[in-house]
């Protein structure tokens, strides 16, 4: 057991020699695979043994530093599974099943987007097709960035409109 400073830095180096492979190995295979993860939680632990120095030792410390990870793997699934994405990137109509899927979904974007104005289409088309900057769209079309961005904000309003009316999307 640790009582200074200096022996809770030796205990802690000496769990690390002793315990970091091991204990990778086990929460490697915990987390399926992922060696960041594992690395992280390693090291999670060995901190937290740092903390508990004074009530370890090395050659009993296994089990403790065992329970350790693995709670820190339990609790890193509870909140990869309990936390909401703030800002989804994919939608479920975004992700198509099947090549059939993709065809139909393309073919109702493309009717959509023939619903609107030309005006519409092109600062969609230039933005998000062509990947351009509003400075750069702006250039292309001849029009201010400013007309950029309002165009996009109707453009946008409207494609959803057109995909809603055609069931593509809820409101």
């Amino acid at each position: 057991m640790a009582d200074t400073p200096g022996q809770d830095e030796e205990l802690v180096r000496e769990l690390y020699g002793r315990y970091r492979r091991p204990l990778h190995s086990y929460v490697l295979k915990s987390v399926g695979g992922d060696h960041q993860r594992a690395e992280d939680i390693v090291q999670e632990t060995l901190l937290r043994a740092w903390k508990h120095a004074d009530e370890l030792d090395v050659d009993h410390a296994g089990p403790w530093l065992y329970t350790v990870a693995k709670n820190l793997v339990i609790s890193g699934y509870r909140k990869q599974n309990a936390r909401v994405a703030e800002v989804p990137i994919e939608t479920d109509w975004a992700r198509p099943t099947d090549d059939f899927e993709q065809v139909l979904q393309g073919w109702q974007v493309a009717e959509a987007m023939r619903a609107l104005s030309r005006d519409h289409r092109n600062v969609i088309a230039e933005l998000y097709f062509r990947r351009r900057t509003v400075s750069e769209a702006a250039k292309v079309l001849g029009v201010p960035p400013g007309t950029v961005k309002s165009r996009t904000f109707y453009a946008l309003r409207a494609l959803r409109d057109a995909l809603e009316e055609r069931g593509v999307t809820e409101p």
